[in-house]
C-alpha cells in the first residue's frame, strides 16, 4: 500500500519528447493533497519540477515552464509528466511524490510522504 511506480524514462535526442507516468494505489492517490514530480541530476540538488494540488491547479518550475506539463488521470490513479522540447540539462532521475499531509502551498519537500523509485531521463545533444 502506498507504493508509487514510475515509468517512461528513456534516452532521447535533444528536442525530443517523453511522457513519464506514476502509478499509485487508489487509497494513496485519492488521499493525497499534493502530487509532484522532482528530478535529481548528479552534483545538483533535488528540485521540484511540477506540482498539482487537490483542486487541479498546477505549478511548473521556471526551467521547464512551457515545455513540461503535469497532469493526472483520477480514474486510473496515474500522475503524468509530459516533457517536450527536451534539453541535455533535463537529464536526471525523475521521481514522483505524493503528500497525504498537506497541500502544495506548504513549502518544502518534507510534506511528501510517498516517493517512487525514480525513472532515468537522458537527453543527448
Amino acid at each position: 500500500q502506498g507504493h508509487l511506480v514510475e515509468s517512461g524514462g528513456d534516452s532521447v535526442q535533444a528536442a525530443g519528447s517523453l511522457t513519464l507516468s506514476c502509478a499509485a494505489s487508489a487509497a494513496t492517490y485519492h488521499s493525497s493533497y499534493c502530487k509532484a514530480w522532482f528530478r535529481h541530476a548528479p552534483g545538483k540538488e533535488r528540485e521540484e519540477v511540477a506540482s498539482l494540488d487537490i483542486t487541479g491547479s498546477t505549478k511548473h518550475a521556471d526551467p521547464v515552464k512551457g515545455r513540461f506539463t503535469i497532469s493526472r488521470d483520477n480514474a486510473k490513479n496515474i500522475l503524468y509528466l509530459q516533457m517536450n522540447s527536451l534539453k541535455p540539462e533535463d537529464t536526471a532521475m525523475y521521481y514522483c511524490a505524493l503528500s497525504t499531509y498537506s497541500g502544495c502551498s506548504v513549502i518544502g519537500r518534507s510534506k511528501f510522504n510517498y516517493w517512487g523509485q525514480g525513472t532515468q531521463v537522458t537527453v543527448s545533444s
